[in-house]
């Protein structure tokens, strides 16, 4: 059985695209679906991307809002958190004003610390009563956190590194981000080929982490996963050694 102190997040679909795998959600049904079923597999928590119909990353009020309501109705309580990645709306101040727009508030959203706009944005959400969860992917982008007006005011702080990050890397981000003393918690996770390592990682450092078709789409034994709530049982399976 896991720890009760176990905590991991499901992130069920990213930026990646349906073509990328059968079971990837995209309509507010899958959304709900996936949270139903991570949920079931022991995830505290649902990461998403809101998306269009073709699978594309959106901000927009109207595709944000149906894909938080489609996963609160299907797991109602379940904290529900989506991106607001510079890659789905470039320029900082129409992100701002999109975001302004959102009628439906999902419970946290992750601002990218490394992006343009970070702290406007950051301060934006926790004045809207959004949870804000820090992604930093980097030393550099740690410490320009911790010396932001926001830093103790933050929900969580990702450190979230790529494939070709290791534990010594790792521990390095982590390092800088809990200098800064702030009450967040903190998540650690890798995407691809990272992803398994850095989650063990993350158990043995005893911060939070999380784990989806979003960061990987194989099993720990390099076998592909059929869907985000076999990721999530094998998480736990492994974090429970």
């Amino acid at each position: 059985m896991p720890s009760p102190n176990t905590y991991v997040k499901a992130c069920i679909n990213g930026a990646r695209t349906p073509d990328q795998h059968p079971a990837l959600p995209v309509s507010p049904q899958q959304i709900a679906d996936a949270a139903l079923a991570v949920h079931r597999a022991g995830a505290k928590a649902v990461h998403l991307h809101p998306k269009t119909a073709d699978g594309v990353d959106s901000l927009h009020p109207d595709v944000v809002g149906a894909a938080v309501d489609a996963a609160r109705h299907g797991v109602p309580g379940l904290p529900i958190g989506v991106t607001t990645g510079a890659w789905a709306l470039p320029d900082p101040e129409q992100r701002l004003r999109t975001v302004e727009g959102w009628r439906v508030r999902p419970d946290f959203a992750s601002v990218n610390w490394h992006e343009d706009g970070a702290e406007p944005l950051a301060k934006l959400l926790l004045g809207m009563g959004i949870g804000v969860e820090a992604g930093i992917f980097h030393a550099e982008a740690a410490e320009a956190w911790a010396e932001s007006e926001v830093a103790e005011h933050c929900l969580r702080v990702m450190v979230e590194l790529g494939p070709d990050a290791d534990t010594t890397v790792a521990d390095d981000v982590l390092s800088a981000v809990m200098a800064a003393g702030s009450p967040a918690s903190v998540l650690l996770h890798g995407v691809d080929e990272s992803c398994w390592p850095l989650l063990q990682h993350a158990g043995a450092r005893g911060v939070q982490t999380r784990i989806g078709l979003e960061d990987t789409l194989l099993l720990p034994d390099g076998s592909p996963a059929p869907d985000n709530a076999a990721l999530v049982s094998a998480a736990i399976e492994l974090l429970s050694r």
